[in-house]
């Protein structure tokens, strides 16, 4: 049996990568036939490339983005922010050319987003329309979000200041979050409430649950429970009572006898 670095040296030899090193880097089309074939793990809807290129918003605004983060970097400022112009009359999606996004971004519609110039976005990072990365201050310096590896963000949710969301941490529809989230937590309501422990959390084979409807209302279970006391009071007082009528009914036997 080979021992774990023995294993890792072997998978080197295969792929060219040193062991414990990251991801290689990829070329610019590389980057985009990546960015292109992760819609089919994301979306049943997606029935060939040739579809996904020409008719999904979310791939073209993220295709620009590259184009305009790439002249950013080059400090060409006015054309960036300008292809970003123009990638948000045509998508809708708006993205500052200074964000930061890693490999197999996804936005699912994409109607309505918004990513503020200091977000950073990790790998494998699925966003659904109308969700805002944004800022809380009009101080320079990070005050957009930090949304970590295997993040899902629902519909409409916002995620405001510079906050960090863990890894594969999930984002409930509408949800406005403003603190830090811990890996692997669901974050529902306003604000932001963490709800459901990994371990309770239904996981399907693919690693991304889609059923945003079934998502549990912190609010709701607040209210349950209070019910749930409330007729274990009831039933207490109704105890006591039987309790206190049935001394009474002793003490006028007991005086009547006494009679």
């Amino acid at each position: 049996m080979l021992t774990e670095a023995e294993q890792s040296a072997v998978e080197s030899t295969k792929t060219g990568i040193p062991p414990g090193d990251p991801e290689p880097k990829l070329g610019f089309w590389q980057q985009f036939w990546e960015d292109v074939d992760c819609v089919f793990d994301r979306d049943p809807a997606a029935r060939n490339r040739w579809e996904v290129i020409f008719t999904y918003p979310g791939v073209h605004a993220l295709f620009l983005h590259r184009i305009a983060h790439w002249l950013w970097k080059r400090r060409w400022f006015f054309l960036a922010r300008l292809l970003s112009f123009l990638a948000r009359s045509f998508t809708l999606i708006e993205i500052h050319p200074a964000a930061k996004i890693g490999r197999r971004f996804f936005i699912d519609h994409g109607c309505g987003v918004v990513i503020g110039e200091t977000a950073e976005i990790g790998d494998d990072v699925t966003l659904y329309h109308g969700v805002t990365l944004g800022g809380t201050s009009w101080n320079k310096g990070k005050r957009h979000p930090t949304l970590e590896n295997g993040v899902i963000v629902g519909t409409g949710a916002k995620i405001l200041g510079p906050v960090r969301i863990g890894e594969k941490a999930r984002i409930g529809a509408n949800a406005v979050v403003i603190q830090d989230v811990a890996p692997g937590m669901t974050v529902v309501g306003i604000p932001g409430r963490a709800v459901i422990p990994p371990h309770q959390r239904r996981i399907p084979a693919h690693g991304i649950d889609l059923d945003h409807h079934l998502m549990p209302d912190p609010v709701g279970r607040a209210i349950e429970q209070l019910l749930h006391r409330i007729q274990d009071l009831e039933a207490q007082v109704a105890r006591l009572n039987r309790e206190r009528e049935q001394v009474r009914q002793d003490q006028v036997r007991g005086e009547a006898e006494y009679s």
